[in-house]
């Protein structure tokens, strides 16, 4: 039986209150740290889904930026014509460069020097081999598509032709 206090309450145990507080700490840390621990799993779930809208809109960029190449290319092949008359080639030529420049403006660069170079698989795509005396196996003889680059990144990747000498 529990003494009466002064004020004419029940008296209550200090081992019990103690006991009474430690469970209430004990459900606070618990909760605490599964509060903790949602934070921390939707701080991942935010960067994760920023990564995944980041890879989607360069994806989505590289594609339309690959959608291009093609009309540079047609572009560049008809100003290797000579028989063009001279307000046709002046117009193929700035339409040219205004493609290069929006493609400039996007961090697209064409990849460089490829001929007369070992063959790289990693910028490069061998279309064909030929034998060629006095040039080394695995060498760019010749460039038959400009390859490019985003940034780092391979766009698409330059088609040459590729000496072999022992077929």
């Amino acid at each position: 039986m529990q003494a009466a206090a002064p004020n004419g309450e029940a008296a209550v145990d200090p081992a019990e209150l103690r006991a009474q507080l430690d469970a209430a700490n004990a459900k606070a840390d618990e909760n605490y740290n599964r509060l903790l621990l949602t934070m921390a799993d939707f701080e991942n779930y935010r960067k994760r889904m920023e990564r995944h809208r980041a890879d989607t809109a360069l994806a989505a960029r590289r594609a339309l930026l690959r959608q291009l190449l093609p009309v540079v290319d047609n572009l560049e092949r008809a100003l290797q014509f000579e028989d063009a008359n001279a307000g046709l080639r002046s117009g193929v030529q700035q339409t040219l460069k205004g493609f290069e420049s929006v493609l400039d403006a996007e961090g697209v660069r064409p990849i460089k020097d490829v001929v007369g170079k070992p063959f790289d698989p990693n910028i490069a795509e061998a279309i064909e081999t030929r034998p060629e005396e006095g040039v080394a196996d695995d060498t760019v003889l010749d460039e038959t598509q400009k390859g490019y680059m985003l940034g780092e990144h391979v766009l698409r990747p330059a088609k040459v032709i590729v000496a072999k000498n022992n077929a």
